[in-house]
Parts: structure tokens; C-alpha cells; sequence
């Protein structure tokens, strides 16, 4: 039989746990919300989820990267930084647009031009990136987790 002393232990300890799990969630919110980016990016793939980091990326001790050097909107201000799946959606049928093409490009300017699946485009991206600069993983396992 446990003891009440046992019993008040451990609902002590399942509330400090709580409190510093409430905690450490609403600190990382509000961190990503004051860099308005966020702190960790979950892809899934049919390869595996991918764990991606804005602050490895992005920070002086990481690989350094501005926003604009992945988020190739053709503006130059963060009110162009747009979630990649808004644009790369993948292939649409002839004369097709999206919605989110039309909110910086005219219709006629992206009616026939192809469009690569959001995995396409980071698959490439990222590679090449990791290639050229010889930084970071360069096996499938080391990004893709089953």
C-alpha cells in the first residue's frame, strides 16, 4: 500500500513536471513569435519525416543563412516570406493558377510555367546547398527518419 506521503510526492512531482512542460511550450512559442520564424519545422515524406531547423540554419554559429538565400520569393522584404506549400503544390492541370500566385504575379506570367511538388523543391534545394558548401548531412538517414 502506498503511504500519504508517497502519494503527496508524487503529485507534487506530476505538477512541477506539468508547470515546467506549460512552461518551456510557452517560452518556445513566444521566442518563434518574437523571431517571427519557426523554431523547428516537421516535413513528412514517403522517405521519412525530415526535422528541420530554422536556428541551425539562420544563426552566426550555424550555417549563417539569410531568409532570402532559401525563401526565393522574387521580393526583398520579410512580407514576401510565404510558406513554400503556397506556391509548390506540384503539377496543375493546363491553364491552371492558384490563388496564392495571383497575390504577386500577373495571370499571364505563370499560366504555362511548371510548378515542382514542395518535396521537389526541397529535395533540390537543399542537396545542392548542402553539396556546394560541404555543410551539414549529406546522407539520406542523417535527414530522413522512419
Amino acid at each position: 500500500m502506498v503511504s500519504k506521503k508517497q502519494l503527496q510526492l508524487a503529485y507534487g512531482l506530476a505538477i512541477v513536471l506539468l508547470v515546467v512542460g506549460v512552461g518551456s511550450y510557452a517560452y518556445t512559442a513566444l521566442t518563434a513569435k518574437v523571431l517571427d520564424e519557426p523554431v523547428r519545422i516537421q516535413f513528412k515524406s514517403v522517405a521519412g519525416k525530415v526535422l528541420f531547423s530554422h536556428k541551425m540554419h539562420t544563426a552566426e554559429t550555424g550555417y549563417g543563412f539569410a531568409c532570402f538565400d532559401c525563401h526565393h520569393h522574387p521580393e526583398d522584404d520579410d512580407s514576401s516570406l510565404r510558406a513554400c506549400g503556397d506556391c509548390h503544390q506540384g503539377p496543375l492541370e493546363e491553364g491552371v493558377v492558384l490563388e496564392s500566385c495571383l497575390d504577386c504575379h500577373e495571370q499571364d506570367d505563370v499560366v504555362d510555367t511548371e510548378i515542382t511538388k514542395k518535396g521537389d523543391a526541397f529535395h533540390d534545394q537543399c542537396i545542392q546547398c548542402h553539396q556546394e558548401f560541404e555543410a551539414g548531412p549529406e546522407e539520406c538517414s542523417q535527414c530522413h527518419i522512419l
